[in-house]
């Protein structure tokens, strides 16, 4: 019993520790979208983002739900789609696109900044991410209305309480969003220790040895590939964290750090963030596998265009030359 104490407790203050960085971001943001709400804004402010998520096949509304997720983090993305998914049901195929846009392009200024300071180009990665984030959500959202896939109703795990939605009293509201940031504190939970057991398996490690081939077949070096899987599987803040730190010791090179970065970039977290984007109605076919393969076929083509850029061009826009 003693032996499970200490590894409970260090798990509870994983969680607490990375739901209050979270909180401190999201509810300033709830209340704002909130007050939009309340002034009758929301319509407004998404009609800029309306042909963009148009041509996409989403409501213009859940455009700022992309864009919270870009500047502040995938959860607070998720807060925002909450508080507008009751007037903005989606599809499961729309729900898929919207869940993979939030998942190639989300927490950019943090997220860039650790490609920056492992020799990367903020500006080329911010916009690569973006770019990327846009033509997968297209080309699935394509993909299904041809195929005629996933039109049913999305099926959203995270509800607001019917009778809260219904009552508009700011008293019902505090209490709709309160019980919605526990849930994520539990969502957090949850996926802390199915790493701890994906880890204890040796599934995570299992999925590393499948992957060392392919980035090898795309050209990321050996010093490199090792990291990168870490960062595909565990998330960019992992994988960043070690490129960062070989890059220091000038362990890898410039070249392989770029497209170690631009991979992770387009595709990390494939376990824990398919996880949680799956709660609001992301098929496994866009947002695990899509994504992937849309990730590996795009850094494959980067890869061979980058290598016939001349040196100049690679120092300026690519990475820091040295």
């Amino acid at each position: 019993m003693r032996d499970l104490i200490t590894p409970t407790k260090d798990l509870l203050r994983d969680a607490f520790s990375a739901s209050y960085e979270m909180f401190k971001v999201m509810i300033p943001v709830i209340i704002v979208v909130k007050l939009l709400q309340e002034l009758g804004l929301i319509a407004w402010l998404a009609w800029p983002l309306k042909p963009i998520m148009g041509l996409v096949g989403l409501p213009a509304e859940m455009g700022l739900v992309w864009a919270t997720a870009i500047v502040n983090t995938t959860y607070a993305g998720l807060i925002v789609f909450l508080s507008l998914a009751a007037d903005n049901p989606l599809t499961a195929a729309q729900a898929t696109v919207l869940a993979v846009l939030i998942l190639v392009a989300h927490s950019l200024p943090v997220e860039s900044s650790i490609a920056r300071r492992s020799g990367a180009r903020f500006l080329f990665q911010c916009v690569v991410r973006l770019a990327g984030a846009f033509l997968l959500g297209w080309l699935l959202h394509h993909i299904y209305t041809a195929t005629g896939t996933l039109q049913e109703p999305a099926t959203v795990l995270f509800r607001m309480d019917p009778q809260a939605a219904a009552d508009p009293s700011l008293a019902a509201w505090a209490v709709d969003q309160s019980i919605n940031l526990l849930s994520i504190f539990g969502v957090i939970l949850v996926l802390l220790v199915m790493m701890r057991l994906l880890t204890a398996l040796r599934i995570i490690e299992f999925m590393n040895t499948l992957l060392r081939p392919v980035l090898k077949l795309i050209g990321i070096g050996t010093k490199a590939s090792a990291i990168t899987v870490i960062g595909l599987t565990m998330g960019l803040s992992y994988g960043g964290g070690l490129i960062i730190s070989e890059a220091r010791k000038g362990n890898v090179g410039k070249e392989d750090i770029f497209y170690s970065l631009t991979l992770m970039g387009l595709c990390h977290s494939l376990i824990e963030d398919t996880l949680l984007l799956a709660l609001i109605g992301g098929h496994v076919s866009g947002i695990f596998w899509g994504r992937l393969v849309f990730a590996v076929v795009a850094v494959a083509g980067i890869v061979q265009i980058v290598r016939r850029l001349p040196a100049r061009v690679q120092n300026t826009y690519l990475w820091v030359g040295k």
